[in-house]
């Protein structure tokens, strides 16, 4: 029967630094490292990457509102901005506005229908931007509750090594299992470290969506309100 060898490799003058126990360990363990590894720098790479999204969508609303409620008519304000790739508020007032005046030129009568019309289209807008905010945080959630668990399977299969290497050398020596422990809790701590930044970045990052989300949809009912008002306004004799 083969046995593991818990990257038994190691010995005496042998090299106990992280690196060193990364290349002493065994290959099933080697291989939940470097996924671990991996998982960790992609879970970095969307923390900058969201971080930065979500300063630029604040940004942006924060501008858009500004202007909105500065004075300006909404044709001109949609004549500005109706040719341009527009995210968060902007991509809602647009997408309403775009509807407003293709009902007002087809001369809509009904007031019903065209407000119907205005709330599903304010809706599908406020969808396709929360799960633009949205993209990614899957995989930091994923890491978060997978990453301890993948960490521990390397521990198990490191540590089961160590207890082969006891059985095959017939000795409970401290340095006979002591450098396969530390390698299969070198996985575990990995693990952790994947998954301790990536839970904390996506608790962060989902109270940001809701706190956008819920702008752009306080945004979408005042809008909403204007628009019928003028249209109430446009049917009343």
């Amino acid at each position: 029967m083969e046995v593991i060898e818990p990257a038994g490799a190691l010995g005496a003058g042998a090299d106990y630094t992280l690196v060193g126990l990364f290349f002493a360990a065994d290959w099933v363990v080697k291989s939940v490292m470097i996924g671990l590894g991996a998982a960790s720098v992609w879970c970095w790479a969307i923390i900058f990457d969201r971080s930065f999204t979500f300063g630029r969508a604040r940004r942006e609303m924060n501008k858009f509102e500004r202007t909105f409620w500065s004075g300006q008519s909404l044709e001109e304000l949609y004549s500005k901005m109706q040719d341009r790739a527009n995210s968060g508020l902007g991509a809602v007032f647009t997408a309403a506005m775009k509807e407003w005046k293709r009902s007002h030129e087809q001369g809509a009568s009904s007031y019903i229908g065209v407000q119907q019309r205005l709330e599903k289209v304010l809706d599908v807008a406020i969808g396709r931007e929360t799960e633009r905010l949205e993209r990614r945080l899957g995989f930091l959630a994923t890491v978060a509750s997978a990453a301890p668990f993948v960490g521990l399977f390397g521990t198990v299969w490191g540590i089961m090594g160590s207890f082969q290497s006891i059985a095959v050398s017939k000795s409970t020596s401290l340095a006979v299992v002591a450098p396969g422990i530390a390698e299969a809790l070198f996985a575990t701590a990995l693990g952790l470290a994947a998954a301790i930044p990536a839970q904390i970045a996506y608790n962060k990052f989902s109270g940001d969506v809701n706190k956008l989300a819920g702008r752009l949809e306080a945004f979408a009912d005042e809008f909403s309100s204007i628009l019928t008002r003028q249209l109430e306004s446009r049917k009343t004799p």
